[in-house]
């Protein structure tokens, strides 16, 4: 048996990135056919590419977030729409409304730091800039965790799943 790993023709890494983002898809969709409220203390924190294609969201916070942006769903949030591809949804930022678009492609990290659930995603991008929280307008709480809350892989028994194939170039 040889000692290295050969080239796969399957993009199995792909393949579980997809399945994976549409865990996504099928939570956001059952809060949205639940009315929009999220069930009991759960909250989710989701972080995205601001300029993967598809996403639209305000000029102002592209300009602030030019390559990611954590928001965060919990009381505070309306027209959450879902679709086959992404969704969209409605949220303050310093008091101001906005409307986003996400497409899940788009997502690199999605959290419910409730029951310490996790998902991170390949990004394109070797190592993601760093930026300033989000600061959409949820509880005390939330700006105080900060963007990363509960993201990072941990060794405490947690629930975060990180999917990382080692592609060859």
């Amino acid at each position: 048996m040889s000692d290295t790993t050969p080239d796969s023709l399957i993009p199995y890494d792909e393949i579980v990135q997809e399945a994976l983002r549409a865990v996504v898809g099928r939570v956001l969709g059952s809060v949205e056919r639940g009315g929009g409220a999220l069930p009991g203390n759960h909250h989710f924190y989701i972080t995205f590419k601001t300029a993967a294609p598809g996403v639209s969201i305000p000029k102002h916070l592209s300009e602030r977030f030019p390559d990611e942006m954590t928001i965060v769903l919990q009381n505070k949030f309306w027209d959450l729409n879902v679709g086959p591809d992404g969704f969209s949804i409605g949220l303050t930022f310093s008091g101001i409304p906005a409307k986003l678009q996400i497409p899940f492609s788009a997502i690199t990290a999605f959290v419910d730091p409730a029951v310490d659930f996790g998902l991170q995603f390949q990004a394109a991008e070797a190592e993601p800039a760093q930026h300033d929280a989000a600061g959409n307008d949820g509880t005390a709480g939330d700006a105080e965790r900060g963007d990363d809350a509960g993201v990072a892989a941990k060794d405490d028994g947690s629930n975060v799943v990180t999917v990382d194939f080692g592609r060859k170039k």
